[in-house]
């Protein structure tokens, strides 16, 4: 029987596509939607600082220890388009992680959305989506489930299992857990088979946020340091889930502050300790059994210290702009129109509704410091004006969709047409929206 603690070890891997100055003028004359200056600049820069010298930093370790060094990761597919559009090698180190065995890649909604807050149907498309793009580019087909932000209810769990999924990542919220350890796996209340591995908030935090900060009283952060810390919060427990964003290391840590350095010195202390082994959560569900099931009616996430929705439903102005979105749900249904299903896709992603977020009081350096908007109410006005001019869209293509459906009736040809053919003329005719 293997006596040692376990180590889970988690990254999320995303950069949404940011939308350019949007004006009133715009709607109805123009549909392209993004700021392709911002988002290619952006993603160059973290992939310079980040995702290659990261990948190179963590193959390394890999091959150092012999597959005793094992990490997972959630890349979202809005991340994966963007790679292949402006830095197509990020792809390449990831595949080249993907062949040691030693890396887990993980299924989430491939547009890093809410959807599976309003829309079943919306949230399992995304879903299926993700799992083709993992397996095309990484030949990997994930296993265990990890939502946008870590959101998580006892509805969403019997989704993610009815998806064939038997575990699922999410927050070790106190206000969930109350006197119990979040360092155990745990079953959905109504998904019993379903395993919960939940983020060890403060030992993720201490790398993830306050790394750098030499305000913190246990500044600077070493790993004989860390190992105790581990070692002290698992006592009797069994796993330690260390979840956090993969930007950590090179953009919210800068290399100036030691955090690669840290990052490749830590396995050796851990491993050498003897305490610990690194697991998969794929390999973390199948070692350890659930001691309880864990009953959580609302959502809960890892944002801000309240660990629930609000950061991105939290206010009247992005549930107006959240609900406005989803109403077009039924519609874009009964439509086939490539371009119209990716900017549907893209609207979706949670990073839209964060910018629109007025908690700047217990997170408020965090919501700034990841917004392009001055403001909340630039964020939103600009959303709506592209917003508009999507549903201006639909609307149209619905209509022609309509009108086809009803001439195909008509002709009594025993076959109807669907919204392909109309889809074709729209797409040759607008020449925006070919992008």
């Amino acid at each position: 029987m293997n006596s040692k603690k376990s180590i889970c070890l988690y990254f999320q891997v995303h950069q949404p596509c940011r939308l350019r100055l949007y004006r009133f003028f715009d709607i109805g004359k123009d549909s392209h939607y993004y700021d392709d200056f911002a988002n290619r600049t952006i993603l160059k820069r973290v992939a310079q600082k980040c995702y290659l010298p990261a990948n190179e930093m963590l193959l390394e370790l890999i091959k150092k220890y012999n597959g005793k060094f094992k990490v997972a990761f959630s890349i979202s597919g809005s991340v994966l388009e963007q790679f292949d559009r402006y830095q197509p090698e990020v792809i390449d180190s990831f595949r080249k992680l993907a062949e040691t065995g030693c890396v887990e890649f993980l299924s989430e909604t491939y547009y890093h959305s809410l959807a599976s807050l309003i829309s079943p149907s919306e949230f399992k498309r995304q879903v299926q989506l993700h799992r083709s793009a993992i397996e095309n580019y990484f030949g990997h087909t994930p296993k265990t489930f990890r939502n946008t932000e870590l959101i998580y209810s006892d509805a969403i769990g019997s989704m993610v299992y009815e998806m064939g999924f038997k575990a699922m990542l999410t927050e070790g919220a106190k206000h969930v857990l109350g006197w119990k350890s979040p360092n155990y796996l745990y079953s959905g209340a109504t998904a019993p088979k379903l395993s919960l591995l939940l983020k060890n908030s403060s030992l993720s935090d201490d790398i993830a946020f306050r790394f750098s900060d030499r305000s913190w009283s246990d500044w600077p952060l070493t790993g004989e340091k860390y190992l105790s810390w581990l070692k002290t919060s698992v006592q009797n427990d069994e796993i330690i889930n260390l979840f956090m964003d993969y930007e950590t290391f090179g953009e919210h840590q800068k290399v100036q502050s030691g955090i690669f350095d840290f990052m490749k010195y830590l396995p050796e202390v851990i491993i050498n300790d003897g305490t610990f082994e690194f697991v998969t959560p794929a390999q973390a569900a199948k070692k350890h059994k659930p001691i309880a099931e864990l009953d959580v009616p609302d959502p809960i996430s890892w944002a801000d210290e309240e660990r629930d929705v609000t950061a991105w439903l939290g206010n009247e102005l992005q549930n107006d702009a959240f609900h406005k979105l989803y109403d077009l749900t039924e519609k874009m249904s009964l439509l086939n129109n490539e371009a119209l299903w990716s900017d549907f896709g893209h609207l979706q992603e949670s990073d839209h509704f964060y910018y629109m977020c007025t908690k700047f009081f217990s997170d408020g350096a965090v919501h700034k410091y990841f917004n392009p908007y001055d403001t909340p109410y630039e964020a939103f006005i600009n959303y709506m004006n592209v917003l508009s001019d999507f549903i201006l869209r639909v609307n149209e293509e619905y209509s022609l969709s309509s009108v086809n459906f009803a001439a195909g009736m008509q002709k009594g040809s025993g076959k109807t047409r669907t919204g392909k053919s109309s889809a074709s003329k729209r797409k040759t005719t607008k020449k925006e929206e070919s992008k």
